[in-house]
């Protein structure tokens, strides 16, 4: 088989198997997504799969349009199961998601719009990357783990690399990377806390 499909295949794959996990501990409340967070990841997924389709990349749009699917759900989900600390820079965040569809519309450039989106996309990590901090018990590791990894499997299964196909995804594996180590350091420390606190 050819490393391109096979590569989609497992990016798909991971893409669902990832968020079972976040879906099944939202249920149980014990994670409790960002609203903003997801509704601006929703969004810049649905670009990121858009620009990759447009800019030839084929088979590694299969993941991240799985990935736009479930992003959507969690959205809807956080407005029973989420969080309602909304800050300022949520809305900006929200706002720099807007303008990318927007500029992305006037210019019709899609490498302009990936990397807006790469970067809006950071920004959009923050507020869960601050929750993560504080509540790091409020967040499922194995989603970010799993969704980074599938975003490398993403970048094998491209048929045509450029800043518009390849961005965004390498975007994806560094963000959700990042947040798996604050999650693993912060629930250490709180680890070592309440053992303390017990002892």
């Amino acid at each position: 088989m050819d490393i391109k499909i096979t590569a989609a295949i497992i990016t798909s794959l991971l893409s669902i198997i990832c968020f079972l996990p976040y879906l099944r501990d939202i249920f149980n409340k014990k994670s409790t997504p960002h609203i903003y967070s997801w509704l601006v990841w929703s969004i810049l997924q649905a670009e990121g799969t858009i620009a990759i389709i447009v800019g030839h990349g084929s088979y590694g749009a299969l993941g991240i349009g799985i990935g736009t699917l479930f992003c959507s759900l969690i959205f809807f989900l956080s407005f029973k199961y989420g969080t309602k600390n909304i800050t300022r820079f949520d809305k900006i965040c929200l706002a720099g998601s807007i303008l990318s569809v927007v500029l992305w519309i006037f210019t019709k450039d899609p490498t302009l719009a990936v990397i807006l989106i790469s970067v809006i996309d950071f920004m959009a990590f923050m507020p869960t990357y601050r929750k993560g901090y504080e509540e790091p018990l409020t967040e499922t590791v194995s989603t970010y783990l799993l969704s980074s990894i599938s975003s490398i499997f993403a970048l094998v299964a491209l048929t045509d690399y450029s800043v518009a196909t390849s961005l965004y995804l390498v975007s994806l594996v560094l963000s959700n990377g990042i947040f798996v180590i604050i999650l693993i350091y912060r629930r250490s420390k709180t680890t070592k806390t309440i053992t303390s606190t017990y002892k």
